[in-house]
């Protein structure tokens, strides 16, 4: 009796814990089958241990990305390996069936985007920005962001009901000057996840210790042992916060805690969803402190 007592409480508490903080639902499309892993594997991680919903979306099969590799037998590797990053960062993944450099902003993809969105049920949706060296990367951007307003129109994708709300939509961090350089509204610590985040990309075997290294010249730098290279990994996707990546993160974790972080992920605002307050990104990054 006390037993079924305990597990009724115990129940009763969880209740109140979901209602008090409701899942948030999170979707980010990439153009490639380890782009996502890139530019938010850390606040993926974070997300699922609180008990989140992420999905990571990539809009191609990346069926051209290799030296030796490539048509229908590197898509089905390299969808093996997001299916095994997604399992390690606990979240879903999805490869669409679009070939690897090849895309286009056309209304057939934009809708693909339209769709997947409505179905998550979205309140966050993350992509890159669309100025970027790949034009996969800048298409990818340029179709999310055609995306970003017709999610709530009836008549446009009627097979797949319409949000009620406009997500709010988020960029990647990325490097570029032109025609602005990268703006991050909102910067996390991903320290506590990093080993979960190089995990995610280590099992991007095909990208990370073959093809990545072949096309910059540095294949033979790669170490065979499987331990040797995830250290060599951890050295190469490791970076120096940015000036602005720390104003970020002092903004929402204050000065002390954020001259700590080694390692962030941050994210700009685009113009083309719900603009939120302060308050707002808080409660959609439940990681940082709340005020």
């Amino acid at each position: 009796m006390q037993a079924m007592k305990r597990f009724h409480f115990v129940a009763l508490l969880l209740l109140a814990a979901s209602s008090a903080f409701p899942q948030i639902r999170v979707i980010a499309f990439g153009a490639h089958p380890d782009d996502c892993d890139l530019g938010a594997g850390g606040f993926a991680a974070k997300m699922a241990q609180l008990g989140h919903k992420v999905k990571f979306v990539s809009l191609t099969n990346g069926d051209a990305g290799h030296q030796s590799m490539g048509g229908g037998a590197l898509a089905k590797r390299r969808r093996l390996e997001a299916q095994e990053s997604g399992r390690r960062l606990g979240i879903e993944y999805e490869v669409l069936d679009n070939h690897d450099g090849e895309l286009l902003p056309t209304l057939e993809v934009r809708l693909q985007i339209i769709r997947r969105i409505r179905q998550w049920n979205a309140d966050v949706v993350i992509s890159p920005r669309s100025n970027d060296y790949h034009p996969d990367h800048r298409n990818t951007g340029l179709a999310v962001q055609d995306a970003a307003y017709m999610v709530v129109v009836p008549n446009v994708a009627s097979d797949t009901p319409p949000l009620r709300k406009n997500p709010l939509f988020l960029h990647f961090q990325d490097r570029f000057q032109r025609p602005q350089p990268f703006r991050p509204d909102i910067a996390i610590s991903i320290d506590d996840v990093l080993e979960k985040k190089i995990d995610a990309l280590d099992a991007h075997e095909s990208q990370f210790y073959e093809w990545l290294p072949w096309v910059s010249g540095e294949l033979e730098k790669v170490p065979a042992g499987k331990v040797e290279r995830k250290a060599w990994l951890r050295s190469q996707r490791s970076r120096t916060l940015s000036p602005a990546v720390r104003a970020a993160l002092t903004k929402f974790y204050g000065p002390e805690a954020a001259a700590k972080v080694q390692q962030a992920e941050a994210f700009e605002v685009s113009e083309y969803g719900t603009q939120p307050d302060e308050a707002t990104l808080r409660r959609l990054f439940p990681m940082v402190p709340q005020k």
